[in-house]
């Protein structure tokens, strides 16, 4: 049965309410609102909530918390999003996408002019999702299993590929820090379109946008939310620091262009 829109918003804004009342027990302490950066959220794979069934499972904690917020919330304050808009994105300085839906048209301009304006911008964006989750294929709240951005990619100078042949299994990519991987993808610089950088085997893009930035990863398995790599959490943290810190080179740029094996 098709869900009820008003109500999955209203269940939302419910939500929200609660995350800002309470911090779930054991959770990494969350920034201080007034001195921490905000960096929005979007995608299929829950950073922010988990993987709830249900709204009680929100409500009694039930919900399998995913351990990036965490993460996240030890330097920035975040603000989930559901949809991509001059409204939504008008005061977000960073954002964070996570194996995102196809964006509609008007999404796929909004996004483009604000990292052109001078926004930044980490995507994770793999063409064969490999992290668990505990719903079936064909249910909506199932992370999406592939990802589908070929036109603002294209926009922003890069192609993404996928080797179909390529041994599968988790591998690690050879970077100046290692960063988890299962079945990646690979990126390819469209001539004449941006001026990208690639690295790690080409899994991993930088790309100069406008007066902004995007870091692209062919991969989602850091964010794997069972059974992580032990890896992931130091990973995370340094695409986090590619992404929204200084502007800097891209690890791997220079490296052999391999991936070890785990």
């Amino acid at each position: 049965m098709r869900s009820n829109r008003k109500t999955d918003r209203a269940i939302v804004a419910a939500l929200l309410i609660l995350a800002g009342a309470c911090q779930a027990e054991g959770s990494a302490p969350e920034a201080d609102d007034a001195a921490a950066q905000e960096l929005a959220l979007m995608g299929t794979i829950p950073l922010y909530w988990g993987e709830e069934t249900a709204f009680g499972d929100a409500l009694s904690g039930n919900a399998s918390s995913h351990w990036a917020r965490n993460r996240l919330e030890g330097r920035f304050a975040l603000r989930p999003l559901d949809t991509l808009s001059d409204t939504t994105l008008g005061d977000i300085d960073f954002l964070l996408l996570a194996q995102p839906r196809a964006l509609t048209p008007a999404e796929n301009v909004a996004l483009d002019t604000w990292v052109r304006d001078g926004g930044r911008l980490l995507l994770f964006a793999d063409p064969m999702l490999t992290g668990e989750s505990r719903f079936a294929i064909g249910d909506p709240r199932r992370p999406q299993d592939v990802i589908l951005l070929s036109p603002i990619l294209a926009r922003w100078g890069l192609r993404l590929e996928f080797d179909d042949t390529q041994p599968a299994g988790p591998s690690v990519l050879d970077a100046v820090v290692p960063i988890p991987a299962n079945l990646p993808g690979r990126f390819a610089v469209v001539e004449g379109q941006g001026r990208c950088d690639l690295g790690a085997a080409g899994v991993l893009a930088r790309c100069a946008v406008g007066d902004g930035r995007v870091v692209v990863l062919a991969d989602a398995a850091v964010l794997d939310l069972y059974d992580p790599q032990p890896l992931a959490p130091a990973a995370l943290d340094w695409l986090v620091g590619q992404a929204f810190g200084e502007p800097r080179e891209i690890a791997g740029s220079r490296d052999s262009d391999r991936t070890a094996s785990r």
